[in-house]
């Protein structure tokens, strides 16, 4: 899926599906984040068809977008869940993703997550350590009930990702090093109140190779065979996510040929396999819509001062990511450039969308669409600043709803309280 499929120029003039961006800027206000319906239910498919002839459960990582309109409709495509909090598991299940479809990953579970999880009946605990393993088995024998657990294993493969977002080799924070991995399940077969029954990997995020996936793979499935001869009946293995999007002009592997390594590394197992994609079913199904302040000339260069910030969008100034910059309407001069700075309101440097950027020339008030913002968008904004969040915005075919409506400075103040003694 290119950049502008779900997005594109309709007498020059930008479009969600059959929206006019402009007409929802004109009711809602900028900054505003817009996801196509469309988009999102055409990725899922993707994945579906291109895991079609292998047991599979594909459970959207949660942490990319968390909006309830996002995950409902996932959930009526028979999306599953991967979540890293209490939280999370809280919006999956209010959203309608069945509890046997949550996989709950992350490093740090803590007591009443972990009791949670298990009085909702999820389908697997992802664990990241053998003090986690002790505390699962605590809190399941407490409760009487069997925790369903895989080990993440840290397999030592580069990703050839960002450093922030890799997250497969030996120096990373997560999971359990491959050459320990024996020993951790040796000690969760002992443990009471434990079902070992998968064995889990994620090198990483916004990966455009699949020979990190292949290598990975590769060494689970020894790992696996090595487990199955200790007497573990290994049934699952997540693969995780981590396939990556265009930004720019980056080539992604298509989801058939990750379906396919999947498969040759993985398929004589006859586990089932459980995918965990984020940012490829969202990323490009989302832009932030934000207007011009003013257009500042400096001593070196010029500066499109935007409405959204860095608190709206902090994907440039914490991972140095690109977003196509583009105008919403080209319609005045089609193919007229100027290079620009394009930066934010925030009071911090790094409050910065790009540097020395063709974009289309522009003036204050007009719209600028910064593009493949569905993922890790508006789930990690702030009020920095005292900035309101910028409201979300679905559209299906000719109808747009505000998914997550813009707060006001009251409501933002009010979540503060004073002590009586101030």
């Amino acid at each position: 899926m290119t950049i502008q499929k779900f997005f594109p120029y309709i007498n020059n003039k930008m479009f969600a599906e059959d929206v006019a961006l402009s007409d929802i800027a004109e009711k809602v206000g900028t900054p505003f984040y817009c996801y196509s319906n469309t988009a999102i239910s055409h990725n899922f498919q993707d994945y579906k068809q291109a895991f079609a002839n292998q047991d599979t459960l594909i459970c959207y990582a949660v942490k990319a977008n968390g909006n309830q309109a996002v995950l409902s409709t996932l959930a009526k495509l028979g999306s599953g869940a991967d979540v890293v909090s209490e939280g999370e598991i809280r919006r999956a299940r209010a959203a309608g993703i069945e509890a046997n479809k949550i996989v709950y990953s992350g490093v740090a579970k803590i007591e009443s997550e972990i009791e949670y999880a298990l009085n909702e009946g999820i389908f697997q605990f992802n664990v990241e350590s053998e003090p986690e393993l002790e505390l699962i088995s605590q809190v399941a024998s407490r409760l009487n009930k069997t925790a369903a657990i895989a080990f993440r294993i840290n397999p030592d493969v580069c990703a050839n990702t960002h450093a922030k977002i890799s997250t497969g080799k030996s120096e990373n924070k997560f999971g359990v090093p491959i050459s320990k991995a024996r020993i951790a399940y040796k000690q969760a077969a002992s443990l009471p109140n434990l079902k070992v029954q998968g064995v889990d990997v994620h090198i990483g995020s916004q990966l455009t190779q699949l020979a990190p996936f292949e290598e990975a793979y590769k060494r689970i499935a020894q790992l696996v065979a090595e487990l199955r001869s200790d007497g573990h009946d290994i049934s699952v293995v997540d693969i995780g996510g981590g396939l990556g999007i265009t930004y720019s002009d980056e080539n992604i592997p298509s989801k058939q040929a990750y379906a396919a390594i999947a498969q040759t590394q993985l398929g004589h197992l006859g586990c089932k396999i459980i995918v965990e994609p984020g940012r490829s079913l969202l990323g490009n199904a989302g832009v932030l819509v934000s207007s011009v302040v003013f257009v500042k000339t400096g001593e070196e260069r010029q500066f499109l001062m935007l409405d959204a910030g860095m608190n709206d969008l902090i994907r440039p100034s914490m991972y140095d990511a690109h977003h196509e910059i583009l105008a919403v309407d080209i319609s005045a001069a089609p193919n007229q450039t100027k290079t620009y700075d394009v930066v934010g309101p925030v009071c911090e440097t790094g409050d910065t969308f790009s540097k020395n950027r063709q974009v289309h020339q522009s003036k204050s008030g007009d719209l600028i669409a910064i593009m493949s913002c569905g993922a890790y968008g508006a789930v990690m904004a702030s009020t920095y600043n005292t900035r309101m969040l910028a409201p979300e915005v679905m559209v299906k075919d000719d109808e747009f709803a505000v998914v997550r409506a813009r707060l006001s400075y009251e409501e933002v103040i009010n979540t503060d309280s004073v002590p009586s003694w101030v």
